[in-house]
C-alpha cells in the first residue's frame, strides 16, 4: 500500500493518480469517498458536525482501505493529525508531499471546497501539521516548484523493489 500525505495543495490527488497508473495500482483520494458515502461535501461535513467528527470518519474509512488490495491512497491534510491514523499508516509505504506555506497557497488560493482556507490560524496549523507528516513518512519528496510528472517520477525511482 502506497500512501500519499501532505498540506493542502502539495499535491497528493494529481501525483497520486499519475502514480497508480504507472504502477499499474488503482488510485483513492479517501476525500473523495468520504464525500460520496456521506452524499455531501467536506465542507458541509465540517459545518454540520465539525472538524473531530469528520477526522473519526476519515480515520475509519483510511482503516477500511488500508486492509484492502494494494492501492494508491491520496489522504487529507490534516488526516496525519488523528493518533489512530497516525499508527495505521506504521503498516504502510507513506510519501510525504514537502511543500512550503507559501507554495501552497499559491497552489489552493481560489478554491472554494476547502473549508481549512476559512481557518484563521492557518499557517499555526500547517506548522503544526509538519512534525506529524515527517513522523509517519517513509519517504519525504520535495514538490515545491516541481511539475507533478516530475514528482511521480521522483518518487517511482525511490521506492522500494516490488517482489514479483
Amino acid at each position: 500500500m502506497i500512501v500519499i500525505v501532505g498540506f493542502m495543495g502539495a499535491g497528493k490527488t494529481t501525483v497520486g493518480q499519475l502514480l497508480a497508473a504507472k504502477l499499474g495500482l488503482p488510485f483513492t483520494d479517501i476525500d473523495v469517498v468520504i464525500e460520496r458515502r456521506a452524499g455531501r461535501s467536506i465542507p458541509q461535513i465540517f459545518a454540520t458536525e465539525g472538524e473531530p467528527a469528520f477526522r473519526a470518519l476519515e480515520h475509519e474509512t483510511t482503516a477500511e482501505f488500508l486492509g484492502g488490495p494494494d492501492a494508491v491512497l491520496a489522504l487529507g491534510g490534516g488526516a496525519v493529525e488523528h493518533l489512530a491514523t497516525r499508527q495505521v499508516l506504521r503498516r504502510s509505504h507513506v510519501i510525504y508531499l514537502k511543500v512550503t506555506y507559501e507554495e501552497s497557497m499559491l497552489r489552493i488560493a481560489h478554491d472554494e471546497h476547502r473549508p481549512m482556507l476559512r481557518s484563521p490560524d492557518l499557517q499555526a496549523i500547517f506548522q503544526r501539521r509538519l512534525a506529524s507528516y515527517e513522523a509517519v513518512a517513509t519517504q519525504i519528496i520535495a514538490a515545491d516548484g516541481r511539475p507533478p510528472d516530475a514528482v511521480c517520477l521522483d518518487i517511482l525511482g525511490r521506492l522500494p523493489a516490488r517482489p514479483g
